[in-house]
């Protein structure tokens, strides 16, 4: 468009075609328009596709080529002026229109650009393998909070705001922290606090109930997000791992030990049974062996004898169904082949007086 209009202009202007004014001012309109599109596709590339230039690129293409347009037209100063003849006061200071659309302009673009450099400190505190992963994301937030604060408050103080003007709203916001946003609040320091303490981490299999347990793959200021067994992920409020008990399979040792129950008959070899039950177990690559598995005799029970198998695994983020299901097939196996009887209920009925007599069929 920007050279069709130019060659229009360059027409016009040799064969005398006609007034060209119209078009002197679309050259350098559009030629803003190419160089506002072109930083921003700069831009975009320099920052991530999921950051926040991908859902504000029209936005920001808009409102910079408007402020273009209006000072090459000559607007941009009695559009000032007019904006600065509306204005009111707060506390002890007098503001208008245009010192606050100026100041929101200055404030999201410092915001911005500590977001960026924000984002940049973060990845490099992320891909640090001298430093804890708690202790990385903890340094990030803090580096994100502190230099969003830093470039507000530096926004505000270009412009000529006076920051003490905003202590009505620091107060009103105080109150709806107090009040509306206890909960938000809570989360956020109770985030801060699993951090700090470590008392969770990354990779940890941790159970909020018998049918709640998973991996831990994302702790943030509000949330935490564990991965489910079953593949779901599951986001807990960073205030309820605090403020209840949560069993944390990997707090001291990533090792599990986990038991297998099973009844044998009376009759049954009880050290040729718990022999096989140990061979099982350590035929299974993921079983440690140290330390090493255990079968123990637990209780003399009505229909045969209990015996339990328990033994240790270094990846129960992995579960333990699937080692449970191969064990269990080795174990039955194993009895088959010697004649080991696992016990079912069964119930003897006597009855007592004899049967009672059967009456002769009916004659046709």
């Amino acid at each position: 468009a920007l050279l069709l209009v130019a060659m229009t202009r360059g027409a016009f202007r040799y064969w005398h075609l006609g007034p060209v004014s119209l078009l002197d001012l679309a050259v350098p309109l559009l030629l803003s328009m190419a160089v506002v599109r072109a930083a921003v596709y700069l831009l975009r590339h320099a920052f991530s596709p999921s950051g926040w230039l991908a859902t504000s690129e029209r936005w920001i293409v808009t409102v910079v080529w408007l402020g273009f347009a209006l000072h090459l037209t000559g607007l941009a100063v009695p559009l000032i002026d007019l904006l600065q003849q509306v204005s009111f006061t707060v506390g002890r200071q007098t503001l208008d229109l245009w010192t606050l659309l100026s100041g929101l302009v200055t404030v999201v673009v410092t915001v911005l650009l500590a977001l960026w450099l924000s984002g940049e400190i973060e990845a490099r505190l992320l891909n640090s393998e001298t430093m804890d992963s708690s202790i990385r994301v903890v340094i990030s937030r803090l580096v994100k909070a502190v230099l969003s604060v830093v470039a507000l408050l530096l926004g505000l103080s270009i412009v000529g705001i006076d920051i003490t003007a905003l202590s009505v709203f620091s107060g009103a916001l105080a109150v709806g922290l107090g009040l509306g946003l206890q909960k938000i609040a809570s989360n956020y320091v109770s985030g801060f606090i699993i951090l700090l303490d470590q008392s969770i981490r990354l990779g940890h299999l941790v159970a909020l109930d018998p049918t709640t347990a998973g991996v831990v793959t994302k702790i943030t200021s509000r949330y935490t997000v564990l991965r489910m067994l079953t593949g779901t992920e599951v986001i807990v409020p960073n205030e309820y791992l605090v403020s209840n008990i949560v069993r944390n399979e990997s707090y001291s040792d990533s090792q599990l030990r986990v038991v297998v129950s099973l009844q044998v008959s009376y009759g049954t070899d009880l050290e040729l049974a718990m022999r096989l039950m140990d061979e099982a177990a350590r035929a299974q690559p993921r079983v440690l062996a140290e330390p090493a598995p255990m079968v123990l005799l637990t209780t003399f029970a009505d229909s045969g004898i209990n015996l339990e198998l328990g033994f240790w695994i270094g990846d129960p983020q992995q579960g333990t169904g699937a080692v449970r299901s191969a064990i269990n097939m080795a174990i039955w196996r194993s009895f088959r082949e010697n004649d080991i009887e696992i016990p079912f209920p069964r119930r003897e009925v006597r009855l007592i007086g004899g049967l009672p007599p059967v009456a002769p069929p009916a004659a046709d």
